[in-house]
């Protein structure tokens, strides 16, 4: 079997980069994309891929999106997988106090970010011989019930579940598999916070479990490795006793 293309976005920490090594692991080449390239060969290397296509791209671009995957198909005439993983939490505030461009940097980067990609990866997938391909879109716990003070992300994210049924419903002709996701609590730089107190619906603060962002990596790689016959069409990750049966 030739060897499997993988686009990363958000590859340059976090998830990103767990789901990158284990990609590698499984003898997928990488296609590893983020704001900033040092990170991204980081990544590259502690991969064992000091040569994967490494592209800068700001997501919310849609020109860098098409030159991100134009440098894809140039380098390897495909792309099998895509994870759609670059996100942000933004900034926590009441929803009458959080400003237009705090929830435009929000929507602009969680939705509108992975939806150029899918876009472009949808294009390509549909085209390129043999056709199809997957895409796994990165959610959230968040896609399902909100943390207080997170109206931007929620909402986000609660739209990524809609991209991903769109996404599987317009590739069932063509072989492209679409799933996504949902995370809670993996422990990454963004997520520090858990461990020393964040925010509950009750007004409290507490901390909260975390797990290791390695299981969540073998989980991708799970639907990654499913033939195309077959999709994971949504996948919760937690650390078991985070508070999300019963939140609120």
């Amino acid at each position: 079997m030739p060897q499997q293309i993988a686009v990363i976005t958000g590859a340059g920490a976090g998830i990103g980069r767990a789901v990158a090594l284990e990609l590698a692991a499984a003898g997928r080449q990488l296609v590893l994309a983020g704001r900033r390239a040092e990170p991204l060969q980081e990544t590259a290397r502690l991969g064992g891929q000091p040569h994967a296509l490494v592209v800068p791209t700001d997501v919310t671009d849609p020109a860098a999106v098409d030159a991100l995957f134009a440098r894809t198909a140039e380098r390897f005439g495909r792309v099998d997988l895509l994870f759609n993983n670059a996100g942000t939490f933004g900034v926590a505030a009441p929803i009458e106090e959080l400003g237009h461009e705090a929830w435009r940097a929000v929507v602009d980067l969680n939705l509108t970010g992975a939806f150029l990609c899918a876009q472009a990866a949808f294009r390509l997938m549909k085209t390129q011989q043999p056709q199809g391909g997957r895409i796994i879109n990165n959610g959230s716990i968040s896609a399902h019930v909100p943390r207080p003070h997170s109206v931007a992300y929620t909402a986000s994210k609660h739209a990524v579940t809609g991209l991903t049924r769109s996404l599987s419903l317009e590739g069932r002709p063509y072989r492209i598999a679409c799933g996504q996701i949902d995370i809670g609590n993996a422990a990454t730089d963004m997520t520090a916070a858990m461990s020393t107190g964040v925010r509950q619906a009750d007004g409290g603060i507490a901390a909260e479990p975390t797990m290791d962002a390695a299981d969540v990596a073998r989980t991708v790689r799970h639907m990654a490795d499913l033939p195309l016959e077959a999709n994971v069409q949504f996948a919760t990750v937690m650390a078991t006793a985070m508070p999300y049966i019963g939140r609120g």
